[in-house]
């Protein structure tokens, strides 16, 4: 029988979109522009869709997957809506998640973080306005009260999709201070090799990043984790893998599309 933490750790790969997690200096491609500037160029499109089974060790205990929904107004102004799904545990616990960032398609800065969880017995809904023109934020439920926040901030899945455009040289490490919650920054991430990998949507030249975040969860200081990202522009995450005291949590890709018009693909040998 799976072990009841096994379950329970389902929830920390929603930290992967956290890559739970950071904030940070950027590159001078993704500087501030203004409101009518260009839509910043991204290797992703509305309708990509990656599939993933998620294992405890090597037990199948769920499924996620993440999706490009779209641009959508927020405020009056355009935002990639961006979500997140986890669902899967044992007969015992259950964890079925959902987590949604919209980030402005000029700057690329979080807009709105959504929450919705339900692990075991427990459900929660969290919703986040993020405004960076003043650099605060607001829990939707605490509307008297504004939070400060930081430049050009991120959320947990903003912070993803941003990573997919930066360049990632090998050996390098870089630092962030863009989480949209002060107290998580930095984050640091570092690129390790390139590796060529198999996962259950075929085969793909990779290049291996571990992430290193001030939390508890999966992404945390002195933990191993360590994400793959195909090893071109597209950057598509293809595996996760995560030590901790309990077992090892992962994630394969099983399958994915690019857009909302093209093909799912199972296979992929480049």
């Amino acid at each position: 029988m799976i072990p009841r933490p096994a379950a329970r750790s389902l929830r920390g790969v929603g930290l992967l979109l956290a890559l739970a997690l950071g904030d940070g200096t950027i590159s001078p491609p993704l500087q501030a522009q203004t409101a009518e500037a260009k839509r910043l160029p991204v290797p992703f499109e509305a309708g990509e869709l990656l599939t993933y089974d998620v294992k405890f060790g090597a037990i199948k205990v769920g499924s996620a997957r993440l999706q490009v929904l779209g641009v959508r107004p927020v405020r009056d102004r355009s935002a990639w809506h961006i979500r997140f799904d986890i669902s899967g545990g044992t007969f015992f616990y259950q964890v079925n998640d959902a987590y949604e960032s919209w980030m402005d398609v000029t700057t690329l800065n979080s807009l709105r973080f959504r929450q919705d969880q339900e692990q075991g017995s427990r459900e929660r809904e969290r919703v986040f306005e993020i405004f960076p023109e003043r650099a605060v934020f607001q829990e939707t439920w605490k509307q008297d009260r504004e939070v400060a926040s930081v430049r050009d901030p991120l959320d947990d899945g903003s912070f993803l999709y941003f990573i997919r455009t930066l360049g990632l040289e090998v050996g390098r490490t870089y630092s962030f201070n863009r989480y949209f919650k002060p107290d998580r920054n930095p984050v640091v991430i570092r690129v390790l090799r390139r590796e060529r990998i198999q996962v259950p949507a075929g085969s793909f030249n990779t290049i291996v990043i571990q992430p290193i975040i001030k939390t508890r969860g999966i992404f945390a200081e002195g933990g191993q984790a360590e994400i793959w990202l195909t090893d071109d522009q597209e950057r598509m995450m293809v595996q996760m893998k995560s030590r901790m005291s309990v077992g090892s949590l992962s994630l394969f890709l099983r399958s994915f599309r690019r857009n909302a018009t093209g093909p799912v693909e199972g296979t992929r040998t480049p």
